[in-house]
Protein backbone atom coordinates (compact mmCIF):
# COMPACT_ATOMS: atom_id res chain seq x y z
CA UNK A 1 0.00 0.00 0.00
CA UNK A 2 1.43 3.45 -0.84
CA UNK A 3 2.63 5.05 2.38
CA UNK A 4 0.86 8.35 1.65
CA UNK A 5 -2.50 6.66 2.14
CA UNK A 6 -1.71 6.09 5.83
CA UNK A 7 -0.65 9.62 6.80
CA UNK A 8 -3.82 10.19 8.83
CA UNK A 9 -3.39 6.96 10.77
CA UNK A 10 -6.43 5.49 9.00
CA UNK A 11 -5.78 2.91 6.30
CA UNK A 12 -7.57 2.59 2.98
CA UNK A 13 -7.52 -1.11 2.18
CA UNK A 14 -6.05 -2.50 -1.03
CA UNK A 15 -9.43 -3.68 -2.32
CA UNK A 16 -10.95 -0.22 -1.85
CA UNK A 17 -7.92 1.43 -3.45
CA UNK A 18 -8.30 -0.87 -6.49
CA UNK A 19 -12.01 -0.10 -6.69
CA UNK A 20 -11.30 3.63 -6.53
CA UNK A 21 -8.71 3.30 -9.31
CA UNK A 22 -11.16 1.40 -11.54
CA UNK A 23 -13.92 3.95 -11.02
CA UNK A 24 -11.63 6.93 -11.62
CA UNK A 25 -10.46 5.29 -14.87
CA UNK A 26 -14.08 4.77 -15.91
CA UNK A 27 -14.73 8.48 -15.25
CA UNK A 28 -11.75 9.49 -17.38
CA UNK A 29 -9.37 10.31 -14.50
CA UNK A 30 -10.95 13.69 -13.64
CA UNK A 31 -9.93 16.17 -10.96
CA UNK A 32 -12.34 15.41 -8.13
CA UNK A 33 -13.81 16.66 -4.89
CA UNK A 34 -13.70 14.23 -1.98
CA UNK A 35 -16.50 15.17 0.41
CA UNK A 36 -17.39 13.90 3.86
CA UNK A 37 -20.96 12.78 4.41
CA UNK A 38 -21.39 11.77 8.05
CA UNK A 39 -24.59 9.97 8.97
CA UNK A 40 -25.43 12.50 11.69
CA UNK A 41 -24.85 15.77 9.79
CA UNK A 42 -27.21 17.85 7.65
CA UNK A 43 -30.33 17.16 9.72
CA UNK A 44 -33.09 19.66 10.46
CA UNK A 45 -31.73 20.04 14.01
CA UNK A 46 -27.96 20.19 13.40
CA UNK A 47 -26.05 20.87 10.19
CA UNK A 48 -22.46 20.30 11.43
CA UNK A 49 -21.65 22.97 8.85
CA UNK A 50 -17.95 22.89 8.01
CA UNK A 51 -17.04 20.48 10.81
CA UNK A 52 -16.02 17.51 8.67
CA UNK A 53 -13.33 17.65 5.99
CA UNK A 54 -13.72 18.11 2.24
CA UNK A 55 -10.69 17.90 -0.07
CA UNK A 56 -10.87 19.62 -3.46
CA UNK A 57 -8.69 19.34 -6.53
CA UNK A 58 -7.54 15.72 -6.09
CA UNK A 59 -6.43 13.47 -8.95
CA UNK A 60 -5.27 9.86 -9.11
CA UNK A 61 -6.13 6.83 -6.98
CA UNK A 62 -3.42 7.31 -4.34
CA UNK A 63 -4.25 10.96 -3.68
CA UNK A 64 -7.99 10.24 -3.70
CA UNK A 65 -7.50 7.46 -1.15
CA UNK A 66 -5.44 9.81 1.01
CA UNK A 67 -8.29 12.33 0.83
CA UNK A 68 -10.79 9.60 1.76
CA UNK A 69 -8.69 8.78 4.83
CA UNK A 70 -8.59 12.49 5.71
CA UNK A 71 -12.39 12.65 5.57
CA UNK A 72 -12.72 9.54 7.73
CA UNK A 73 -10.25 10.94 10.26
CA UNK A 74 -12.19 14.20 10.55
CA UNK A 75 -14.96 12.33 12.36
CA UNK A 76 -12.53 12.10 15.32
CA UNK A 77 -11.53 15.78 15.29
CA UNK A 78 -11.78 17.67 18.58
CA UNK A 79 -13.96 20.35 16.98
CA UNK A 80 -16.46 17.67 15.89
CA UNK A 81 -16.72 16.36 19.44
CA UNK A 82 -17.16 19.90 20.77
CA UNK A 83 -19.87 20.62 18.20
CA UNK A 84 -21.93 17.55 19.02
CA UNK A 85 -21.51 17.99 22.77
CA UNK A 86 -22.82 21.56 22.48
CA UNK A 87 -25.63 20.29 20.26
CA UNK A 88 -26.68 17.78 22.93
CA UNK A 89 -25.29 14.59 21.37
CA UNK A 90 -23.29 12.74 24.01
CA UNK A 91 -21.92 10.08 21.64
CA UNK A 92 -20.84 11.91 18.44
CA UNK A 93 -18.04 9.45 17.68
CA UNK A 94 -20.60 6.70 17.12
CA UNK A 95 -21.65 8.22 13.80
CA UNK A 96 -20.70 6.61 10.51
CA UNK A 97 -18.81 8.42 7.77
CA UNK A 98 -19.51 8.03 4.08
CA UNK A 99 -17.34 9.79 1.51
CA UNK A 100 -18.46 11.11 -1.87
CA UNK A 101 -16.05 11.38 -4.81
CA UNK A 102 -17.19 13.42 -7.79
CA UNK A 103 -15.69 15.66 -10.49
CA UNK A 104 -15.01 19.23 -9.43
CA UNK A 105 -17.13 21.92 -11.04
CA UNK A 106 -14.53 24.50 -12.08
CA UNK A 107 -16.76 27.43 -11.22
CA UNK A 108 -16.69 30.99 -12.46
CA UNK A 109 -18.97 32.01 -9.57
CA UNK A 110 -20.09 30.02 -6.52
CA UNK A 111 -22.06 30.55 -3.37
CA UNK A 112 -24.86 29.63 -1.00
CA UNK A 113 -28.63 30.06 -1.21
CA UNK A 114 -31.19 29.91 1.60
CA UNK A 115 -34.73 29.30 0.44
CA UNK A 116 -37.53 31.13 2.34
CA UNK A 117 -38.42 29.79 5.77
CA UNK A 118 -41.82 31.53 5.54
CA UNK A 119 -44.02 32.35 2.57
CA UNK A 120 -43.52 36.12 2.82
CA UNK A 121 -39.71 35.95 3.04
CA UNK A 122 -37.19 36.33 0.20
CA UNK A 123 -34.73 33.81 -1.16
CA UNK A 124 -31.24 34.80 0.09
CA UNK A 125 -28.14 34.27 -2.07
CA UNK A 126 -24.46 35.03 -1.40
CA UNK A 127 -21.86 34.78 -4.17
CA UNK A 128 -18.19 35.31 -4.97
CA UNK A 129 -15.75 34.58 -7.79
CA UNK A 130 -14.30 31.09 -8.28
CA UNK A 131 -14.93 28.09 -6.05
CA UNK A 132 -17.27 28.42 -3.08
CA UNK A 133 -14.75 27.94 -0.26
CA UNK A 134 -14.43 31.68 0.55
CA UNK A 135 -18.22 32.05 0.81
CA UNK A 136 -18.86 29.06 3.07
CA UNK A 137 -15.64 29.74 4.99
CA UNK A 138 -16.43 33.42 5.49
CA UNK A 139 -13.08 34.67 4.17
CA UNK A 140 -14.62 37.20 1.76
CA UNK A 141 -17.42 39.72 2.00
CA UNK A 142 -19.68 38.21 -0.69
CA UNK A 143 -22.24 39.81 -2.95
CA UNK A 144 -25.69 39.52 -1.35
CA UNK A 145 -28.90 39.04 -3.34
CA UNK A 146 -32.53 38.74 -2.36
CA UNK A 147 -35.44 37.58 -4.50
CA UNK A 148 -38.84 38.52 -3.10
CA UNK A 149 -41.87 36.23 -3.52
CA UNK A 150 -43.06 38.44 -6.40
CA UNK A 151 -39.71 38.14 -8.19
CA UNK A 152 -38.02 41.49 -7.38
CA UNK A 153 -34.23 41.15 -7.15
CA UNK A 154 -32.29 43.14 -4.55
CA UNK A 155 -28.49 43.41 -4.53
CA UNK A 156 -25.61 44.71 -2.46
CA UNK A 157 -22.01 44.40 -3.59
CA UNK A 158 -19.37 42.72 -1.49
CA UNK A 159 -15.64 43.41 -1.42
CA UNK A 160 -14.48 40.19 -3.03
CA UNK A 161 -10.73 40.70 -2.67
CA UNK A 162 -9.61 37.08 -3.06
CA UNK A 163 -10.79 33.97 -4.89
CA UNK A 164 -10.04 30.25 -4.75
CA UNK A 165 -9.58 28.12 -7.89
CA UNK A 166 -8.14 24.74 -8.80
CA UNK A 167 -4.35 24.64 -8.86
CA UNK A 168 -3.70 22.66 -12.02
CA UNK A 169 0.07 22.81 -11.60
CA UNK A 170 0.44 21.55 -8.04
CA UNK A 171 -2.97 19.99 -7.32
CA UNK A 172 -5.50 21.10 -4.75
CA UNK A 173 -6.63 24.72 -4.75
CA UNK A 174 -4.91 28.10 -4.74
CA UNK A 175 -5.95 31.52 -3.46
CA UNK A 176 -5.28 34.58 -5.62
CA UNK A 177 -6.08 38.29 -5.54
CA UNK A 178 -9.08 39.54 -7.48
CA UNK A 179 -8.37 42.39 -9.90
CA UNK A 180 -9.47 45.74 -8.42
CA UNK A 181 -12.14 46.31 -11.08
CA UNK A 182 -13.66 42.89 -10.29
CA UNK A 183 -13.78 43.23 -6.52
CA UNK A 184 -16.94 45.32 -6.53
CA UNK A 185 -18.25 44.04 -9.87
CA UNK A 186 -21.50 42.12 -9.74
CA UNK A 187 -21.06 38.35 -9.86
CA UNK A 188 -24.58 37.39 -11.05
CA UNK A 189 -27.09 39.06 -13.37
CA UNK A 190 -30.79 39.19 -12.54
CA UNK A 191 -31.63 36.28 -14.85
CA UNK A 192 -29.18 33.94 -13.09
CA UNK A 193 -30.31 35.10 -9.65
CA UNK A 194 -33.94 34.42 -10.61
CA UNK A 195 -33.01 31.01 -12.05
CA UNK A 196 -31.26 30.11 -8.80
CA UNK A 197 -34.27 31.19 -6.75
CA UNK A 198 -36.57 29.10 -8.94
CA UNK A 199 -34.30 26.09 -8.51
CA UNK A 200 -34.26 26.70 -4.77
CA UNK A 201 -38.06 26.65 -4.67
CA UNK A 202 -38.13 23.36 -6.56
CA UNK A 203 -35.50 21.83 -4.23
CA UNK A 204 -37.34 22.97 -1.09
CA UNK A 205 -40.59 21.44 -2.39
CA UNK A 206 -38.88 18.18 -3.37
CA UNK A 207 -37.09 17.85 -0.01
CA UNK A 208 -40.02 18.96 2.11
CA UNK A 209 -38.77 22.14 3.74
CA UNK A 210 -36.51 25.24 3.56
CA UNK A 211 -33.06 24.41 2.27
CA UNK A 212 -29.46 25.62 2.59
CA UNK A 213 -28.12 25.09 -0.94
CA UNK A 214 -24.54 25.29 -2.23
CA UNK A 215 -24.33 26.05 -5.97
CA UNK A 216 -21.88 26.97 -8.72
CA UNK A 217 -22.02 28.57 -12.17
CA UNK A 218 -19.57 27.32 -14.81
CA UNK A 219 -19.68 28.47 -18.46
CA UNK A 220 -23.21 29.75 -17.98
CA UNK A 221 -24.55 26.50 -16.49
CA UNK A 222 -25.93 26.44 -12.93
CA UNK A 223 -24.91 23.42 -10.85
CA UNK A 224 -26.44 22.39 -7.52
CA UNK A 225 -23.70 20.94 -5.30
CA UNK A 226 -25.46 20.24 -2.01
CA UNK A 227 -28.73 20.85 -0.18
CA UNK A 228 -29.56 20.41 3.49
CA UNK A 229 -32.31 21.66 5.82
CA UNK A 230 -32.03 25.15 7.33
CA UNK A 231 -31.57 24.65 11.06
CA UNK A 232 -32.30 28.06 12.64
CA UNK A 233 -34.00 31.37 11.87
CA UNK A 234 -31.97 33.78 9.73
CA UNK A 235 -31.96 37.50 10.63
CA UNK A 236 -33.30 39.84 7.96
CA UNK A 237 -30.66 41.53 5.81
CA UNK A 238 -30.11 45.16 6.79
CA UNK A 239 -28.96 47.96 4.50
CA UNK A 240 -27.06 50.50 6.60
CA UNK A 241 -26.59 54.04 5.37
CA UNK A 242 -25.11 57.37 6.43
CA UNK A 243 -28.02 58.00 8.80
CA UNK A 244 -26.81 55.22 11.09
CA UNK A 245 -25.80 56.41 14.54
CA UNK A 246 -22.26 57.75 14.82
CA UNK A 247 -19.92 55.44 16.71
CA UNK A 248 -21.93 52.33 15.87
CA UNK A 249 -20.18 49.74 13.70
CA UNK A 250 -22.51 48.12 11.16
CA UNK A 251 -22.23 44.77 9.43
CA UNK A 252 -24.32 41.84 8.28
CA UNK A 253 -26.79 40.41 10.84
CA UNK A 254 -25.67 36.80 11.31
CA UNK A 255 -27.43 35.39 14.36
CA UNK A 256 -30.28 36.76 16.47
CA UNK A 257 -29.79 38.19 19.95
CA UNK A 258 -28.22 41.04 21.89
CA UNK A 259 -25.40 40.80 24.43
CA UNK A 260 -23.20 43.27 26.31
CA UNK A 261 -19.80 41.95 27.39
CA UNK A 262 -16.04 42.40 27.14
CA UNK A 263 -14.43 42.17 23.71
CA UNK A 264 -11.63 39.72 23.02
CA UNK A 265 -9.66 40.21 19.79
CA UNK A 266 -8.64 36.86 18.30
CA UNK A 267 -6.47 37.00 15.19
CA UNK A 268 -5.65 33.31 15.00
CA UNK A 269 -5.45 30.00 16.90
CA UNK A 270 -2.54 31.26 19.02
CA UNK A 271 -5.00 33.69 20.64
CA UNK A 272 -7.57 31.01 21.53
CA UNK A 273 -6.31 30.57 25.14
CA UNK A 274 -7.01 34.26 25.85
CA UNK A 275 -10.77 33.86 25.39
CA UNK A 276 -12.71 33.64 28.63
CA UNK A 277 -16.26 32.44 29.10
CA UNK A 278 -18.66 35.25 28.27
CA UNK A 279 -16.29 37.24 26.02
CA UNK A 280 -17.41 38.55 22.65
CA UNK A 281 -14.89 37.28 20.08
CA UNK A 282 -13.69 39.87 17.52
CA UNK A 283 -11.83 38.22 14.65
CA UNK A 284 -10.94 38.51 10.94
CA UNK A 285 -13.03 35.41 10.12
CA UNK A 286 -13.74 32.00 11.64
CA UNK A 287 -13.04 28.55 10.24
CA UNK A 288 -13.96 25.06 11.45
CA UNK A 289 -11.06 25.02 13.92
CA UNK A 290 -12.69 27.96 15.71
CA UNK A 291 -15.79 25.99 16.72
CA UNK A 292 -14.56 25.38 20.32
CA UNK A 293 -14.58 29.17 20.87
CA UNK A 294 -18.30 29.21 20.09
CA UNK A 295 -18.90 27.00 23.13
CA UNK A 296 -17.60 29.68 25.51
CA UNK A 297 -18.11 32.99 23.67
CA UNK A 298 -21.13 35.19 24.30
CA UNK A 299 -21.07 36.50 20.73
CA UNK A 300 -18.99 36.71 17.56
CA UNK A 301 -17.95 39.61 15.29
CA UNK A 302 -16.02 39.03 12.05
CA UNK A 303 -14.42 41.34 9.50
CA UNK A 304 -15.50 39.24 6.50
CA UNK A 305 -18.14 36.68 5.71
CA UNK A 306 -21.87 36.65 5.16
CA UNK A 307 -25.00 35.45 6.91
CA UNK A 308 -24.99 32.18 4.95
CA UNK A 309 -21.42 31.19 5.91
CA UNK A 310 -20.66 28.16 8.08
CA UNK A 311 -19.69 30.39 11.04
CA UNK A 312 -23.04 32.16 10.98
CA UNK A 313 -24.92 28.87 10.70
CA UNK A 314 -23.15 27.42 13.74
CA UNK A 315 -23.68 30.64 15.74
CA UNK A 316 -27.41 30.43 15.04
CA UNK A 317 -27.51 26.77 16.09
CA UNK A 318 -25.68 27.62 19.31
CA UNK A 319 -27.97 30.59 19.96
CA UNK A 320 -25.20 33.19 20.24
CA UNK A 321 -25.51 36.57 18.47
CA UNK A 322 -23.19 37.26 15.55
CA UNK A 323 -22.44 40.16 13.22
CA UNK A 324 -20.31 39.58 10.14
CA UNK A 325 -18.46 41.72 7.63
CA UNK A 326 -17.47 44.68 9.84
CA UNK A 327 -14.38 45.88 7.99
CA UNK A 328 -11.57 46.77 10.40
CA UNK A 329 -13.35 45.41 13.47
CA UNK A 330 -10.11 44.13 15.02
CA UNK A 331 -8.63 47.65 14.73
CA UNK A 332 -11.68 49.59 15.92
CA UNK A 333 -12.31 47.36 18.94
CA UNK A 334 -9.66 46.67 21.59
CA UNK A 335 -9.28 43.86 24.11
CA UNK A 336 -11.38 44.53 27.16
CA UNK A 337 -13.66 47.11 25.51
CA UNK A 338 -17.19 46.71 26.78
CA UNK A 339 -19.43 46.41 23.75
CA UNK A 340 -23.04 45.72 22.89
CA UNK A 341 -23.50 43.28 20.03
CA UNK A 342 -26.91 43.21 18.33
CA UNK A 343 -26.96 40.23 15.98
CA UNK A 344 -30.48 40.96 14.77
CA UNK A 345 -29.71 44.55 13.74
CA UNK A 346 -26.13 43.83 12.64
CA UNK A 347 -24.52 46.45 14.87
CA UNK A 348 -21.74 46.69 17.46
CA UNK A 349 -21.54 49.63 19.89
CA UNK A 350 -18.44 50.34 21.98
CA UNK A 351 -19.67 51.59 25.35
Amino acid sequence: MPSGIQQTGIEVGRSLRDAVARELARMGDPVVAVRSSATDEDSAEASAAGQYETVLGVRGADDVCQAVATCWASARATRVGDYWTRSGDTSPQASGMSVLVRPVIEADVSGVMFTPQHADEPTRIEASWGLGLPVVGGTVAPDAYEVTPDGIVGFSAGSKQTRVDLDHEHGGVATSAVAPDRQSARTLDDATVTALADLGGWIATALGGPQDVEWAVADGTVWILQARPITAALPARKVHDSSDQAGVLSGTPGSHGTVTAAARVVRGPSDFPTVRAGDIVICPYTGPAWTPLFTVAAGVVTETGGALSHAAIVAREYGIPAVLGIDGATAHIENGDRITLDGTAGTVTVL
